[in-house]
């Protein structure tokens, strides 16, 4: 079956692959995720990193200026900075409520338990909508999706102060979910577009810092918002902010999106054959070109400021892609079965579930006696976590990235993805600990400072739960991460609803002590499961091995993002 039956088959709504791949050549013996980083004899006739001469550029870039990867410094940086803006202020929009659940509760006439069951289902539209979003902003672009989200946020902010009721509360938090979901993967996929391996972490970890900052920066703003204005304002003003992260974004957010014709690690074969290195033996064609000659193409300019401005993706050189949005749906579905993808998704889920259980308590445990703290003291707490955050992004980013390096230096230059797990071990122990010195601590009217370094403790966890999962995700898959991190935000917010549904009951049924102490022991059990699959997550990786290069042939074939 050609491309275009393929895609004409799409059409008719079948689940099948678009296209064929007996045209498409890569190395289907390698193990994916199992990557040459470090040159260590400085021979691979391959890109290096500038500055640096044994690091490898993975994935190797075209000769296209307008390949991402290609892109300067400072229009890499331009583009990291729109990446922010939109998590930065569509987080914050996200996480009003925080620190005002006893105000909007008889404002709204809503129950705290409702209040917080908004925000669970709000967390699962966050997920599941993806199956829409991530696979339209593939299709016809990333740049429309991230104008779109903002303006629905935008709309959403104005509209929340009036939905009045449960009903309507649900239903406000429902199409929140759905306007806001872009924020969960569609900026780790633009950072896998613009950014190499070996610099991967630390971008991650900005994404991870303000994705966690804007949910803890927001409860400090509109706690003195609400006592100094009232309920309606906090959200008003970050309406105001969205607004204006609008129009930033319309102006100088460019389109990453780029169908690659090769995958991995692209060797210059005439170099290659001189190479005697074992490593090189047995890495050097581990990915190989889709295309022949690809130095004699003739590449289209770098685009004009007028047509980066352009809301949707024409694809490249303007070849229309074939509709591919219900398939990329239902292949983020199959992924479920995938170990390692739903490994990264549960260890996502996990340090979630701690972050919701922090923000569903904080505002009645610090509300309440013996500390009695108005709302805008209740949201200035949460600096504590912002400092955490700084930690742990410094920590699972910049730091991440130094460690996976160094570990594939000590492993003969290859670099494989369960190295970086070991920053779990930190975590594993953290987690539990601070959630006894929140609950605990409370329950026996320990001094609010002790609150504090529990709060700052959760929040380096979190902050890592989202770093290492997704960096651990696009390492091992990086040709379908787009799909990929779709199946990984399901499990993580399927969790996430889950907690924020029952998190209420647990708590009065068991009371602060004996709930945080469950909780913590919970928390150690399903944090240690970073051991086994550091252990086994090569073997899993490699039972997935064929499957997943039919996958990236599948895309390469089609063209598509």
């Amino acid at each position: 079956m050609g491309l275009d039956a393929g895609a004409a088959e799409a059409a008719a709504g079948t689940t099948r692959p678009p296209a064929t791949t007996a045209d498409v050549d890569v190395d289907e013996l390698q193990i994916p995720g199992t990557v040459h980083l470090v040159d260590l004899e400085q021979t691979a006739a391959t890109q290096h990193a500038s500055g640096s001469r044994d690091i490898i550029l993975v994935p190797t870039p075209s000769k296209d200026p307008n390949d991402p990867l290609n892109w300067s410094a400072s229009r890499k940086r331009l583009h990291l900075i729109c990446l922010m803006v939109f998590v930065l202020f569509n987080g914050m929009a996200l996480s009003v409520v925080y620190s005002l659940l006893v105000p909007l509760s008889s404002a709204l006439g809503v129950t705290i338990g409702d209040l917080n069951a908004g925000t669970g289902y709000m967390f699962l539209l966050l997920g599941w909508a993806l199956l829409f979003w991530q696979p339209f902003a593939l299709q016809y672009g990333k740049r429309f999706t991230y104008l779109a989200s903002m303006v629905g946020m935008v709309a959403v902010s104005f509209w929340s102060p009036h939905a009045k009721g449960g009903g309507q509360w649900i239903a406000r938090n429902i199409v929140t979910g759905f306007v806001a979901s872009p924020i969960e993967s569609l900026p780790e996929t633009s950072i896998t577009d613009i950014y190499f391996a070996h610099e991967r972490g630390t971008y991650i970890g900005w994404y991870a810092f303000m994705l966690a900052g804007s949910n803890y920066l927001a409860p400090v703003l509109c706690g003195f918002i609400n006592d100094g204005l009232g309920y309606e304002w906090p959200f008003y003003i970050m309406g105001i902010f969205c607004a204006a992260a609008f129009v930033f974004l319309f102006l100088f957010m460019e389109e990453t999106n780029y169908a690659r014709e090769s995958v991995g690690v692209v060797y210059d074969e005439a170099s290659t054959a001189e190479a005697t290195s074992p490593v090189k033996d047995k890495m050097m064609t581990s990915y190989t070109d889709s295309t022949s000659a690809p130095g004699e193409r003739e590449y289209p300019p770098e685009k004009t400021f007028a047509q980066k401005l352009a809301l949707f993706s024409t694809g490249k050189r303007g070849e229309k892609q074939p509709f591919l949005m219900h398939w990329r749906a239902w292949q983020s579905l199959r992924f479920l079965s995938w170990p390692t993808i739903f490994y990264a998704g549960f260890a996502y889920g996990t340090y979630l579930i701690w972050f919701n259980i922090l923000n569903a308590t904080a505002s009645i445990i610090l509300g309440g006696a013996p500390y009695n703290f108005k709302p805008s003291i209740v949201g200035l707490t949460y600096l504590a976590c912002i400092v955490g955050v700084i930690i742990g992004s410094a920590y699972t980013g910049v730091f991440s990235d130094w460690f996976v390096i160094r570990t594939a230096r000590r492993n003969r230059g290859i670099y494989e993805p369960e190295q970086r797990l070991w920053l779990y071990a930190a975590t594993t122990i953290l987690a539990p600990a601070s959630l006894i010195l929140w609950g605990v601590g409370a329950a026996h009217g320990i001094h609010w400072f002790g609150l504090i370094i529990a709060m700052v403790w959760l929040s380096i966890c979190s902050c890592a739960g989202v770093t290492l999962a997704i960096a651990y995700l696009v390492d091992s898959y990086r040709e379908i991460s787009g799909d990929a991190l779709v199946t990984l935000i399901l499990i993580r917010n399927t969790m996430s609803f889950a907690i924020s549904y029952g998190i209420t009951p647990w708590l009065d049924g068991l009371g602060l002590q004996n709930c945080f102490i469950s909780v913590a022991f919970v928390a150690l059990a399903i944090c240690s499961t970073f051991l086994p699959i550091i252990w086994y997550g090569k073997r899993l990786r490699a039972a997935k091995r064929e499957t997943y290069w039919n996958e990236v042939k599948i895309r390469i074939a089609a063209k598509a993002n």
